[in-house]
């Protein structure tokens, strides 16, 4: 696909989105937050949903777990503006429970985002795509339990990429760090894996 082409289709992509009817979050008044990146990139990472400072700013992984994210990726020499374009399996901050101002999405707001998720993988043709926990393993492998399906390449169904689940950084900042050692690895080994993929073959 030509650059141009794939610029305005991805474009084509997210005017769909700000366009979608039925959207199961639209009730609540919260912003569409959709991606950040470069489009170009060959390694597409797909998070959960925006919390409230995406939801003021609108762009994701702005926060908290969105600092710890670029220090892993930046540790590993990823170039942010380069190599990363970033979108979450649901596009609206889901509403919490019990007074809490946000939380996670349920499956059904899952599924209602999902082809717009396999749309963005299309368009981007991503060398890898990188899973943060179990909202995004749901939205494109259909499978939750991220501590066992962290820290192994998957290829799914037509998703023939190198697909690579790993920790929600929120999800480490709230465990204390204990599985920031384990992150950390994995995002090594998405490095490994990049090179591999991206170096000129003499």
């Amino acid at each position: 696909m030509l650059s141009e082409e794939k610029e305005d289709l991805i474009e084509g992509l997210i005017d769909e989105i700000k366009n979608m009817r039925g959207d199961p979050l639209e009730y609540t008044g919260n912003k569409l937050v959709i991606s950040r990146g470069n489009s170009k990139a060959k390694l597409l990472i797909i998070g959960e949903a925006p919390g409230p400072i995406e939801n003021e700013e609108g762009e994701p992984f702005r926060g908290p777990a969105g600092i710890l994210l670029d220090e892993m990726l930046e540790s590993e020499k990823f170039k942010l503006d380069q190599d990363i374009y970033i979108i979450n399996a649901v596009f609206r901050m889901p509403p919490g429970k019990n007074g809490k101002k946000f939380g996670p999405p349920s499956t059904k707001v899952i599924e209602y985002y999902r082809p717009y998720i396999l749309k963005f993988i299309r368009l981007i043709e991503p060398k890898i795509i990188v899973l943060l926990g179990n909202s995004a393993c749901k939205s494109v492998l259909d499978k939750v339990g991220i501590t066992k399906l962290r820290g192994e390449w998957k290829c799914e169904k037509d998703i023939c990429h190198f697909i690579m689940p790993t920790y929600h950084p929120s999800y480490v900042q709230r465990k204390k760090n204990q599985y920031l050692n384990l992150a950390k690895n994995d995002i090594k080994m998405i490095r490994e894996k990049f090179n591999e993929l991206t170096e000129p073959t003499m």
